[in-house]
């Protein structure tokens, strides 16, 4: 058993080249044991991971806020408490939508793979939104 307690980490902002466009706060929740890496990151509006894919695959559970997430030439919009499996070798990205604020929790598994950028033309895509907001007074 291992116990990882949140003051063993720091919080580092992303910076340009570190596979995060914008300005991003990775903590690292559990560096890579057993083949598994854990991080929640907070994403700044528009920032955005690069391109990637996971040897084993990945789950991002959405904390706060409103992202997006794009796979298979389609963005999706994600909200708190969505919860996404990008299985093995599935080339995707994700971050906040460009009005809003975002945290999730990655768990990676196996080796990640990065690529390129997401273009701006790439995250201004019309994502697909599967869930219309109710007004709740």
């Amino acid at each position: 058993m291992r116990i990882k307690h949140p003051r063993e980490f720091d919080g580092t902002a992303g910076k340009p080249g570190s596979q995060f466009t914008g300005s991003v706060y990775p903590y690292v929740t559990m560096a890579q044991t057993d083949g598994v890496t854990i991080n929640t990151v907070d994403f700044t509006p528009g920032a955005r991971t690069y391109w990637h894919h996971h040897e084993q695959g990945q789950i991002l559970q959405v904390l706060a806020g409103r992202g997006l997430v794009c796979a298979n030439g389609e963005v999706h919009v994600i909200r708190a408490g969505d919860t996404v499996w990008c299985p093995p070798g599935e080339r995707h990205w994700h971050g906040a939508a460009p009005d809003s604020f975002m945290v999730h929790t990655a768990i990676s598994l196996g080796q990640t793979v990065w690529a390129d950028p997401v273009g701006d033309d790439e995250y201004a895509q019309q994502p697909i939104d599967g869930e219309e907001p109710t007004d709740v007074r």
